[in-house]
């Protein structure tokens, strides 16, 4: 697959077939493609919190929240939960200040999910999480500050991309569940 095809293929997915867990070696690989992503002065700042054991992994879910646009909606659905995440942490003890590293956070999370996505799993990026209360669950360091989750597992949703029509840019659903994702036309993002 090229690398547009495969960024087309890895989408934000918000329900799972429970039923198969990712391998160890999967997760260890998507944490280290993250690693091995440009860094801010190279510092190397983040560090990737491996999460697979069924009690771990619902910790953390209970500290996420999901699809901001569709609030109407219990997501993920009960029986679809993901069965991995990564938690991606800023260590303190490397850099207190984590805001010059914050591209760093995007770069490593769009490795970890197009590797997740070149094996046959899907992901979701979610910023919207309780950071002290992953922490406390994983028994971190107080030194590593969560600062992004990324749920994995067996996508069993189908979404498709769409053209934003009039600006608008929400994410929906039609009455089947299909995920619907407006993305805006090359005419208005790319300059010339």
């Amino acid at each position: 697959m090229t690398i547009p095809e495969l960024v087309r293929a890895t989408r934000s997915t918000r329900s799972f077939d429970e039923s198969v867990p990712v391998p160890e070696e999967v997760l260890y690989a998507c944490a280290d493609a993250a690693r091995l992503t440009p860094s801010s002065r190279n510092d190397q700042v983040l560090k990737f919190r491996l999460v697979s054991n069924p009690g771990e992994v619902e910790a953390v879910l209970t500290h996420t929240k999901w699809a901001g646009y569709l609030p109407e909606l219990h997501l993920p659905p009960e029986g679809r939960h993901p069965t991995a995440f990564i938690v991606i942490c800023h260590d303190r003890a490397i850099a207190e200040n984590a805001a010059p590293y914050r591209v760093d956070v995007g770069i490593a999370a769009e490795a970890i999910v197009l590797a997740a996505s070149e094996t046959g799993f899907a992901s979701c990026i979610i910023g919207s999480f309780d950071a002290a209360a992953v922490r406390d669950a994983l028994a971190l360091p107080d030194a590593l500050a969560p600062v992004l989750v990324i749920a994995l597992g067996k996508g069993d949703e189908t979404i498709v991309l769409t053209e934003a029509v009039d600006g608008e840019v929400k994410y929906y659903r039609d009455e089947a569940g299909v995920h619907y994702v407006p993305k805006r036309g090359e005419d208005e993002v790319i300059l010339k």
